[in-house]
This record gives structure tokens, C-alpha cells and sequence, in this order.
């Protein structure tokens, strides 16, 4: 049977896999893979284990060790919530995905959940929602708003910043333990469980009471970074937004080319010319655009692009 917890369920495979992660964090991450591999060998159904073990070895240089490590964590089947596809793919072994990693999402977020606003804002810098909030201050001045959808809402940063502006917030979100921190700010009418990657009726944006062409605001504050190809986004917001709707979002920018990769911290980026052709696709008129950086990563400034589109009629 095998394990996808963080322990493995031995009490000395894990002080072992202990000294791994210490050696690792001193820097010496081909001492940690070694000791992974003798904890490994005793805890052999432990995917979680492989996949640190797929860790230390691609941070020691070890490509094809860490592509063996990762395969064998898809081997052992289940939902990928650790993202071993995403890494395979950052190695060279695997193409791009057309559909996103949804498992590794949710974990992500799930685990992130209680952290969120603290770490992201404060240590991250991250206003990712206060500028799109500000984007629209400035575009679209006099608009106030029937209903707004707010997609991807995690811990609800972005529903804050629009509350003033509408009358009824809606907000979703792939992670549960997201949407329950976003309960907690008392700002949204609904909140409800919905999966981006799934067809329309699939998605769980629509239902009795939830109908098409409902919105008249949709907003997409560091979401779409998580799905790669967006097409099916598109047709969701679409679907969301009545004639003359608005639709306010960021990508992480990437750069020229008219499409969209994968980076190193497992987020993907788009081109400017990628997302006005899906816009264009789907009766958006793109009203703005500006370059913004999302949050800082490694230290380092994650550049994006943040954009306002209009539904046609």
C-alpha cells in the first residue's frame, strides 16, 4: 500500500529521513540523497520519501536520478499531490501538460491555507488584488457592479479590495481550506468549491442558482499562473460574464512567443500575445493592460502582466 503522508510510518525511517532533510538544509543535498535512500530502504511504498529523494538528487545535480525517483512517485499511481509531473517536465523528461496538476493545487493550497496572508503579503510582498483592484479604479472609475465572480479567491485579498464596488461577491475557489479562510472576512454573499480545468457544467460555477451571464465583474488575482493553457478558463468566463461585462486578471509574464511555460517554481507564464488571442477568441476586447511585479521569489522580482478586457455584446 502505498504512503503519500510525510511520515512513513517507522519511527527510525523517519529520524533518518530527518538527517536527510538537515543535511540538505546545510547545503550538502548529495549526503542528504544517500541517507534518503538507505531510509528508502526500508520504507519502500513511501512516495512521499521518493519524492524528496527526487529533490536532493536534482539539487545535487543528479538529473537522472531525480527523473528515476519522480517516475517512480507517479508509479505508484493516486492523484500526483506532490506535483512530480511538473518536476519531470521542468527535467526535460515530459511535455508541458494540457491540463493542470489540480491534486498538487489543492495540496498546495490546502497546506498554505493558514499562512497565506502573512507570509504572501508581508514576506512575499505580494498585492497582487490591490493593484487589479487599482487597475480598475483607474479604468473604469464610475463602475459599480450587480455581481462580481472571484475566481481562484483564496483567502479573499481580492474580495476585500472590491467589496465597496458590488453588490453581491461570489467567490471560488479550488482549496477548501482557502474558502474557509475567506469565510472568515465576511465579505463574500457565496462561497463555493470550483475546479477551473473542468468543462463548464463540470466546473461548479454554475447550478440552480447559479446562472450563465450572471456577472458583471469576473476577477482572476494570481490564478491562472496555476493552469497553463487557458483556453478552457476563457470559455468559463465567457460563460460568466453578461454583454458588457468586465474581466480583470494577471499572468506572470513570459515574455515573447505566443504561448505559455512552465517555470522553476512550478507556476506557469504566459505571453501577452497568447492571452489577447484567447481574448479575442472568446468576445473580450482587451480595454488594458499593464506590467506589474506580482511578489518577489527567491528574492527575486516575479514580473507580470495584469490586464482588464470587456465582453462584447
Amino acid at each position: 500500500m502505498p504512503q503519500n503522508q510525510l511520515s512513513s510510518g517507522d519511527v527510525l525511517t523517519d529520524r533518518r529521513a530527518d538527517y536527510a532533510r538537515m543535511l540538505a538544509e546545510s547545503g550538502d543535498p548529495g549526503a542528504a540523497a544517500e541517507l534518503m535512500e538507505q531510509a528508502l530502504e526500508q520504507a519502500p511504498n513511501w512516495v512521499s520519501g521518493w519524492f524528496r529523494l527526487g529533490e536532493y538528487r536534482e539539487k545535487a545535480g543528479n538529473r537522472d536520478g531525480a527523473i528515476e525517483a519522480y517516475r517512480k512517485v507517479l508509479g505508484f499511481g493516486g492523484d500526483d499531490i506532490f506535483g512530480a509531473h511538473l518536476k519531470l517536465v521542468l527535467l526535460g523528461a515530459e511535455a508541458v501538460p494540457d491540463e493542470p496538476a489540480r491534486h498538487y493545487v489543492e495540496r498546495l493550497f490546502d497546506d498554505y491555507a493558514e499562512r497565506f496572508d502573512k507570509a504572501l503579503v508581508e514576506r512575499l510582498e505580494y498585492s497582487v488584488p490591490k493593484q487589479v483592484a487599482s487597475l480598475l479604479e483607474r479604468e473604469a472609475p464610475d463602475c459599480r457592479f450587480a455581481c462580481t465572480v472571484d475566481l481562484g479567491c483564496g483567502t479573499g485579498l481580492f474580495g476585500v479590495e472590491i467589496r465597496s464596488r458590488t453588490m453581491r461577491l461570489e467567490g471560488f475557489d479550488l482549496s477548501t481550506r482557502m474558502l474557509a479562510k475567506a469565510a472568515q472576512k465576511q465579505v463574500y454573499e457565496h462561497l463555493g468549491r470550483a475546479d477551473l480545468s473542468l468543462p463548464t457544467e463540470a466546473s461548479g460555477l454554475f447550478g440552480e442558482t447559479l446562472a450563465r451571464h450572471r456577472a458583471d465583474l469576473v476577477g482572476a488575482t494570481d490564478v491562472l499562473n496555476y493552469l497553463g493553457n487557458l483556453s478552457g478558463v476563457f470559455t468559463l468566463v465567457e460563460a460568466l460574464l453578461a454583454d458588457g461585462g468586465l474581466f480583470a486578471f494577471s499572468v506572470e509574464d513570459a515574455g515573447g512567443g505566443d504561448g505559455f511555460h512552465l517555470g522553476e517554481a512550478m507556476r506557469f507564464a504566459h505571453s501577452e500575445s497568447y492571452v489577447r488571442s484567447l481574448c479575442a477568441g472568446h468576445r473580450l476586447q482587451v480595454a488594458a493592460t499593464e506590467r506589474a511585479v506580482l511578489r518577489k521569489d527567491g528574492g527575486n522580482a516575479v514580473q507580470g502582466i495584469l490586464f482588464l478586457a470587456a465582453k462584447g455584446s
